[in-house]
């Protein structure tokens, strides 16, 4: 007996979407091109995610013991910009860092402040790792207001400022701590012996077991940074800081790499308000709480002339000129965009923001979620525009 035309249809229909499912379920990730409410059709963390390939250095394979002489580590450190006051809040951050990735491998720690440590700030630390710790004051002449830096004039900024609702603009520390990690903590004496650093901060969490020695897959792979979280920073807060990189990228052209990232730091699509607002800065860049870097680059001729450029401006003071976006503008005009890493395996989270993979490795977060908070958050991603610009490698 013939089946019915309608029938037959239906059950066409029924395979068609089967299949459709199938595929949808099956195929890459896409990115999305963007509106003004930014996001990804398809977050990358969701996909499995593994080790990075290639040959890496495992704790098993070899001597990473805290006080071998012939020790795997390579001259690396992590570190942190701290105070006393502080501690509880660092303690499980490095109680998290220790029990994903640092007590297989031992890297030491080096605290900086602009006062002297205590010593139960030393005592609790130090009885979190069997790594070496070591307690580092911030020279004066690194830290102080630099002489060229009229103050009143910083305080009628600041106040300028506050009506524009920018967090921190009068607290003068804030200004000297955002100077600091932008141009000065890798001219630290306690740092002149290592290349390689793992900034981290207080309150912030680990949720990934990392079974690879981390600063030997930098150097191998002559890696100058790597990042977890990409956002979007405040316009109102820097103003001046692209017209000043203009100025800069004008008078030494030569500098710029061949492999830039200048279509991320320009893009006028996702938030094209940002844009506007910053004259010509995306305002888009690496949330540097957690940065893995190549002191190197930073101690380079580029970048030691830009730093100094932004300084003699008086931006960190005049305005709020925060150490993420001028890392993130050097790093994205002078370093090749091929040696920059997006450490996907981390999972990280600094209130509210967060990089999850999707990973067995992994506990304590949503594989993909972004935020944690109210849903305006989500504007603040600016993976789209680093994914489409530059990669997602």
């Amino acid at each position: 007996m013939a089946v019915a035309r309608p029938i037959r249809m239906l059950g066409a229909a029924c395979i068609v979407l089967v299949l459709f499912m199938i595929f949808q379920l099956n195929k890459e990730p896409e990115l999305s091109k963007g509106d003004n409410v930014g996001g990804l059709k398809s977050d990358p963390l969701l996909a499995r995610t593994g080790e990075p390939e290639g040959e890496l250095w495992r704790a098993e394979d070899h001597d990473y013991a805290p006080d071998s002489p012939n020790s795997a580590r390579t001259n690396a450190a992590l570190i942190m910009l701290v105070r006393n006051e502080e501690i509880d809040e660092l303690i499980p951050t490095m109680e998290d860092l220790e029990r994903t990735w640092n007590s297989k491998f031992n890297y030491p720690w080096i605290f900086f402040n602009d006062k002297p440590f205590t010593e139960d700030f030393k005592k609790r630390t130090q009885a979190v790792t069997k790594a070496k710790c070591q307690y580092e004051e911030v020279p004066k002449e690194h830290w102080d207001v630099p002489s060229w830096i009229n103050m009143d004039l910083f305080h009628e900024s600041a106040e300028m400022l506050k009506e524009k609702n920018i967090q921190y603009s009068g607290k003068v520390s804030y200004h000297q701590m955002c100077r600091w990690n932008s141009g000065m903590f890798y001219k630290h004496p306690a740092l002149e012996k290592y290349r390689y650093y793992w900034r981290v901060e207080p309150n912030v969490k680990f949720f990934c077991d990392v079974d690879y020695d981390v600063f030997r897959f930098v150097e191998d792979r002559n890696i100058t940074y790597g990042f977890t979280i990409n956002l979007f920073d405040a316009p109102q807060s820097m103003p001046s800081l692209w017209p000043e990189t203009k100025k800069f990228i004008a008078a030494n052209p030569s500098y710029v790499s061949d492999n830039n990232m200048m279509a991320w730091l320009t893009d006028d699509q996702l938030r094209p308000d940002h844009t506007k607002d910053a004259n010509g800065y995306s305002t888009c860049h690496f949330w540097s709480n957690f940065e893995i870097g190549d002191m190197d680059f930073f101690r380079g001729d580029q970048y030691t002339a830009y730093f100094d450029h932004l300084d003699r401006s008086g931006g960190f003071f005049y305005e709020r000129w925060g150490d993420a976006p001028v890392h993130s503008i050097g790093i994205g005009l002078f370093a090749d965009a091929a040696k920059v890493h997006w450490f996907r395996d981390i999972g990280y989270n600094h209130i509210p923001y967060y990089n999850c993979p999707n990973s067995p490795k992994c506990s304590g977060c949503t594989a993909g979620q972004f935020y944690a908070g109210e849903p305006f958050l989500a504007k603040e991603d600016c993976r789209p525009s680093y994914f489409k610009h530059v990669g997602t490698h």
